[in-house]
């Protein structure tokens, strides 16, 4: 699993879909999520750490879990299954922990929320991100290129046994 970071909302150039975009630590591949209209508001809330007037539906999730005593571990966006992701939420309370199925876009809100941590799992990442600094990714390319050239069959022999 790689932990992502909440990087802001965008817009699709061509239908001009709000898209919560993830990045990973590195800033080097950004995972775009297509939300709703009312998705991408709730999320600038939570990014901007402001309220509405009343409590949306994850306003109120949050005060269920406080209310409880439960802690929002982390999300995990694990798979990506015809266009959809797919996300859990591991709720902690004592020694217990659930994992509970969410949509992305209400995960993140909550995590933003709750200061949890969102993590996708590798497989979706490597289907699903795009590039983000791709003159970074050549120049790594090229390094792990020129360190392959220079490997002899010796060098094999140093990592034996």
């Amino acid at each position: 699993m790689i932990e992502m970071q909440v990087d802001g909302i965008a817009f699709d150039a061509a239908t001009m879909s709000p898209i919560v975009m993830l990045t990973d630590s590195d800033g080097r591949r950004a995972l775009p999520i297509w939300i709703t209209q009312e998705q991408a508001k709730a999320i600038k809330l939570a990014i901007n750490q402001q309220m509405a007037p009343r409590p949306l539906t994850h306003d109120l999730m949050v005060n269920i879990l406080e209310g409880w005593e439960m802690e929002l571990d982390r999300v995990v966006i694990h798979s990506l299954k015809d266009n959809t992701y797919y996300a859990q939420l591991r709720l902690k309370q004592g020694d217990q922990t659930r994992d509970v199925d969410a949509r992305p876009s209400d995960a993140i809100v909550l995590a933003l929320r709750l200061d949890a941590p969102v993590w996708v799992m590798e497989e979706v990442i490597s289907n699903a991100s795009i590039p983000v600094d791709q003159d970074e990714d050549e120049r790594e390319r090229r390094e792990f290129r020129q360190f392959l050239s220079n490997l002899s069959p010796d060098d094999f022999a140093k990592f034996g046994n």
